[in-house]
């Protein structure tokens, strides 16, 4: 299971997507982060840890956000390495999930993740809070 898919990945790419910040698009981030890992050559167990990782983040700012906001995803690969940026409004300050069983599988398969939250936004109606994790690619060398 640990065979990259194809040899067609080079350089560093990002992409990004927003959806509204309800359950029912995490489907649609599930697979863009499978597509955006296989694309970016990460063996299916790679790909499933990022997938992963990502719909734990998603689902506890979805779980927190202002009613009608949006979430704001970004892929960037490299390499050996993806980095995951996801961004939302939460209507009450909080740790997103920090707590959570779902947040101990984030911290265990990815090599580091941080949460800011911003001050009240009067503009947003909420708290910006941001998710970032990097995952990388275990090196061959022993």
């Amino acid at each position: 299971m640990g065979d990259r898919i194809s040899e067609a990945a080079v350089g560093t790419a990002t992409i990004g997507v927003r959806v509204p910040a309800e359950p029912e698009h995490l489907i649609m981030l599930r697979a863009l982060a499978e597509t955006v890992t296989l694309i970016a050559d990460f063996a299916i167990d790679e790909v499933t840890d990022i997938r992963l990782a990502l719909d734990e983040v998603a689902t506890a700012l979805i779980m927190d956000a202002v009613p009608d906001s949006s979430l704001d995803c970004e892929f960037r690969y490299a390499d050996n390495q993806m980095f995951v940026h996801v961004a939302a409004v939460a209507a009450v300050p909080s740790s997103v999930g920090e707590g959570s069983f779902g947040w101990h599988i984030v911290r265990t398969l990815t090599d580091s993740v941080t949460v800011t939250q911003e001050p009240y936004d009067g503009a947003v109606s909420g708290y910006p809070t941001v998710v970032d994790f990097l995952w990388v690619r275990a090196s061959d060398d022993g």
